[in-house]
């Protein structure tokens, strides 16, 4: 009897102990919401006078654990058979250690909380994802998209997406950026209206060409839908001049020309002169830059096609987007005539980026794209290139892009007395490791950007542990630059001891262009009203563990 007893128990035992590794992880997080139930282990004593008593005892209790047990195998199995629905509010909530990590992929949901310092490409790069869909970063990085990948993400599984979240939002026709496109999570945006965003700084140098998801976004005014099918651009000639009219089709007729250049906002990195005092703009981080490889006419055969030539007079090439405020006032530029006719300035109206045609918030269909020049200038979504004896009366090209000295506030700029920007001065920055990280003894690996303004190339950078006491020479990666035509940054790494006992580091570097400029060491006198051509010493500060 005893025997027949212990069989059922004991094969109730092994049933609910034969789950696979993912059907555990789902059952417990699904099931075990009893803290009442703790199964115990009874060491049974068959021997002496109390055999009968205690036998039964143990019996019973076994009998008890083994149908607990097989209870609990069949409520897993019933929560596999019906996932948890989560809405995408329920997701997004689950987005920090503290909370719990979450991402999605199509209509499933996981928890990755114990994954997250796993990942072989590294904590911050799944924390992009955290509370969000797994897709825009799949697409970024292909190699995710495999079976043994799907495998290892199916043991994080804790259920479904509500169905009902697919629903996409309504747009308000009213809304001038109604129309605007939709951007890759991982941009970190500073404003959504005009939308301007940048890459985190993990991923801008992950490549030396900037996927076109993640390169930085800067926007004045709402992204224009343009067909291509009825674009026109308008070159307005000046007297003894030919006025052209130029379709996309007239545009892919004139000798296809492709380079890379890296285009760098005025602002990148303002939010360091911020911390010295206010300045007006927005707050641009290290990552308002990116490269890209351009494709397009070059400006100087389609000025040449005009009549334009080379001249002793000092003229200017305007230029004017299809991108309005409501008033009709379209963004506006302009490059010295000089520039725009020497064929070896390379300036493009582009048309294709990495391959690719221009995406709608860079400037799709066409745009300027002018080497070595501040990114202000490089105007998109281009409808209008007169030649003028006088520079752009836009706002952003006579009342903004101005660098001052750091006594002059808004009480006393004159804006008149500063030539507007043009080409930047030499720049740097650290990527990895991240501000306020924590790294673990031995060595640390530095990555980074240095790009110098006017096609100058760069021909060293050096980086300090130490806050800038001592002194190491960075790897240079990247394509080689040609002399004064280096229109694309080089990217930079370190791999260096950590000194021993040291508890902390003061990462800086800065960069050397072929000019012999030099980043200043600080900030503080370069602080200006507009917080542009913010290039002092760039510098992380990290945790070292024991």
């Amino acid at each position: 009897m005893l025997l027949l007893l212990h069989r059922p128990v004991i094969l109730g035992l092994r049933q609910a102990f034969r789950l696979r590794s993912t059907s555990s992880r789902l059952c417990i997080q699904t099931c075990s919401t009893n803290d009442s139930f703790q199964p115990q282990h009874p060491s049974p004593n068959f021997c002496g006078d109390n055999y009968s008593t205690r036998g039964w005892k143990v019996m019973g209790a076994l009998l008890g654990l083994g149908a607990a047990l097989a209870y609990h195998d069949h409520q897993c199995r019933a929560s596999q058979d019906s996932p948890h629905v989560y809405t995408k509010e329920e997701v997004s909530s689950h987005s920090s250690p503290e909370t719990g990590i979450w991402v999605t992929l199509g209509c499933e949901v996981f928890d990755v909380t114990e994954f997250v310092d796993r990942h072989p490409g590294g904590p911050s790069k799944l924390m992009l994802a955290a509370g969000g869909p797994l897709e825009p970063f799949w697409s970024l990085y292909a190699f995710h998209n495999q079976p043994h990948v799907r495998e290892l993400l199916a043991e994080y599984k804790i259920g479904e997406l509500n169905p009902e979240d697919d629903v996409s939002p309504t747009l308000e026709i009213s809304d001038p950026y109604a129309n605007d496109p939709k951007r890759h999570p991982a941009l970190k945006v500073n404003s959504q209206r005009p939308f301007n965003a940048e890459p985190p700084p993990e991923l801008l140098t992950e490549n030396y060409i900037t996927p076109n998801p993640i390169f930085f976004t800067r926007n004045h005014l709402p992204v224009p839908n343009l067909d291509p099918d009825t674009y026109r651009l308008h070159v307005v000639g000046a007297p003894g001049h030919q006025s052209l009219c130029l379709s996309l089709d007239d545009l892919y007729k004139f000798p296809k020309h492709e380079i890379n250049v890296t285009l760098q906002c005025a602002g990148n990195r303002r939010s360091e002169m911020t911390q010295i005092k206010e300045v007006k703009g927005l707050e641009w981080k290290t990552g308002a830059i990116s490269t890209a490889r351009w494709a397009g006419a070059r400006l100087s055969d389609v000025l040449a096609q005009a009549g334009y030539q080379l001249s002793d007079t000092e003229f200017h090439v305007c230029f004017e987007g299809l991108d309005c405020d409501p008033t009709g006032t379209a963004y506006g530029a302009s490059i010295p005539l000089a520039r725009a006719l020497n064929p070896e300035a390379e300036v493009l109206l582009a048309y294709e980026m990495n391959g690719q045609p221009l995406p709608r918030d860079h400037g799709f269909p066409v745009r300027v794209i002018v080497p070595g020049v501040v990114g202000a200038r490089h105007v998109k979504w281009l409808g209008r290139i007169s030649v003028e004896p006088e520079e752009s009366h836009s706002h952003w090209q006579r009342r903004d892009y101005k660098g001052f000295s750091p006594s002059v506030d808004w009480d006393t700029v004159d804006f008149d007395s500063a030539p507007s920007i043009q080409e930047l001065p030499v720049q740097s920055a650290i990527t990895e490791p991240r501000d306020g990280e924590t790294i673990e003894s031995g060595d640390v690996t530095i990555k980074g950007y240095a790009w110098s303004g006017g096609g100058r190339a760069i021909i060293r950078v050096d980086v300090s542990l130490d806050g800038g006491l001592t002194w190491q020479t960075a790897e240079l990666d990247g394509e080689e630059q040609r002399p004064r035509k280096a229109w694309a940054w080089r990217l930079w790494q370190l791999q260096a001891p950590v000194p021993a006992g040291q508890k902390e580091l003061n990462i800086v570097c800065k960069a050397v262009d072929d000019s012999y400029n030099v980043q200043p060491d600080t900030v503080a006198p370069t602080w200006n009203l507009r917080g542009v051509l913010s290039n002092a010493w760039h510098s992380v500060h990290i945790h070292v563990s024991p």
